[in-house]
């Protein structure tokens, strides 16, 4: 979002990425777009891509599955996949079938865009007017070459909340907390659903609140489809597990043996064992329409949730102003929230309007710093409350 938006403005951008392939891995995940992603897609996606699915009414379940609240609140419901290929089409027109890349056009005056896979940045340093940034490869067979340095006018940090630059430049800053809980996930084809369910969660975002779990569900976009009858529906499931706890690494250990350390990805890696006692608690433990969910479920994943506070002097700005912590580097936020990808739109909108003189640094630090510590403190209150408290919706 960060590059689309600064090279409109006629900055040569340059993105190194960690991952090894030349297209991020779909996590199957679900995103409530409010804050500023609108206004980020509606001034930056020149694909003009449908991209959200529409939920009118909040409904709370009890645990036979009745209905015990409504709330009347549309909510606009999409998925990780969809803004990350509308992205790339903006941005380097990367040809996919979530949009229509042939129709985007650059102007005179807009910079160049490359992206770089299978890089890891190793260092970045002031040099002169101007900061170095030394990497290595991530490709299999190239992990052993000699670093290689390129210079940059400007640096954007953008690694996430375990990211390595951050802990390089702001040793004394917060580290990244496990929270207590994680939340199993899953999708499942909207046509799947029985009637039963149907009713719950089409068109609709249901919460079931318990003793130390919660689990909520949206429709949101299938590979880009957003018909009724060809999307998909998320599930979001928090289960308290102690971070040390022989539990705690079985869920995290995938079917080759690897234990994992905060998220173990789709694609059918969690152990079979684990995942026939998840199905089996959420028939126990959920209502009906919930533990269809679950148990419909084919890929499900698992993420540990987990704080990181902004750096401890409250500051994005590095090296002197050439370098900027941005999204989850600055501030990673629990998903209670759903602010996450909206603090990675609002940073991307606020550094256009700095670079195009509109706002100065310190107004642009002011803001995002204020906005990262409300969100990453109200994130902990909401988890803590729904998993560790006294919820005023719990059965």
């Amino acid at each position: 979002m960060t590059s689309i938006a600064l090279r409109r403005l006629g900055h040569n951008i340059r993105i190194l990425e960690r991952s090894p392939t030349p297209l991020l891995h779909d996590q199957g995940a679900g995103i409530v777009a409010g804050g500023e992603i609108p206004t980020f897609m509606e001034e930056y996606d020149r694909t003009k891509t449908q991209y959200t699915v529409t939920s009118k009414q909040r409904l709370y379940l009890d645990k036979k599955g009745n209905i015990t609240q409504k709330e009347n609140k549309q909510q606009h419901m999409t998925s990780w996949d969809v803004i990350y290929h509308i992205c790339r089409a903006n941005f380097d027109r990367n040809q996919s079938s979530y949009t229509n890349s042939n129709a985007l056009y650059d102007l005179p005056q807009e910079g160049k865009s490359v992206y770089q896979h299978g890089i890891a940045v190793t260092e970045v340093v002031e040099d002169g007017e101007g900061v170095k940034v030394s990497f290595k490869s991530t490709l299999a067979g190239e992990e052993n070459e000699k670093p290689q340095v390129t210079k940059a006018d400007f640096v954007i940090i953008a690694d996430g909340s375990s990211s390595k630059i951050r802990k390089l430049l702001c040793p004394s800053s917060p580290e990244r907390t496990y929270a207590g809980y994680v939340a199993f996930r899953g999708t499942i084809p909207e046509g799947e659903l029985s009637k039963e369910a149907e009713a719950v969660f089409v068109g609709k975002f249901p919460f079931y609140h318990s003793e130390y779990t919660q689990i909520l569900g949206y429709t949101i976009p299938n590979q880009g489809a957003v018909a009724p009858g060809n999307r998909l529906i998320n599930w979001v499931w928090y289960v308290n597990v102690e971070g040390d706890s022989n539990e705690y690494r079985k869920i995290m250990t995938d079917t080759s043996g690897t234990t994992h350390r905060l998220t173990l990805p789709a694609g059918g890696h969690m152990l079979p064992e684990v995942w026939e006692a998840q199905k089996a608690n959420a028939i126990a433990m959920l209502p009906p329409q919930f533990a269809e969910l679950v148990n419909k479920t084919k890929n499900p994943f698992v993420q540990a949730i987990t704080d990181l506070e902004p750096p401890a002097d409250k500051k994005c700005w590095l090296l002197g102003g050439k370098a900027v912590l941005v999204g989850d580097a600055l501030a990673g936020f629990r998903p209670h929230t759903a602010a996450s990808t909206a603090q990675a739109a609002l940073h991307a909108l606020m550094l256009a309007r700095m670079f195009g003189g509109k706002l100065d640094k310190e107004e642009y630090q002011n803001e995002v710093i204020d906005f990262a510590t409300r969100l990453q403190n109200q994130g902990v209150v909401l988890g803590n409350r729904s998993q560790f408290g006294d919820h005023p919706l719990a059965d």
